[in-house]
């Protein structure tokens, strides 16, 4: 993420997760925006404040195809508590990412 970064610049990118829970997404979502929280991988200390989403928010899943979202990722929001991992991703870009 950060030679990507680096490369294109941070406005240019965006972070789509698919972690199975808001907790593990948020986690995700906290490294590539405010740095890695736990300061045990590359991004520790760094913010690069990108922007990320969840493949099952409205904003990613409006801009997929939909017969392709129906056969990959549909069977996941049947088991997912989308409203926690939504809640969880909008929380963090509101606090950390730059280029909303």
């Amino acid at each position: 993420m950060k030679e990507f970064t680096e490369e294109f610049g941070a406005e240019n990118i965006v972070i789509v997760l698919g972690a199975a829970e808001g907790e593990a997404a948020g986690l995700a979502a906290e490294t590539v925006t405010a740095g890695d929280p736990t300061f045990a991988g590359p991004l520790a200390g760094v913010q690069l404040g990108l922007r990320v989403y969840h493949v099952c928010e409205p904003e990613i899943k409006d801009e997929v195809d939909p017969q392709v979202y129906e056969e990959q990722i549909s069977m996941m929001e049947m088991v997912l508590d989308i409203d926690d991992i939504i809640k969880e991703m909008t929380s963090i870009r509101e606090q950390y990412c730059k280029y909303n």
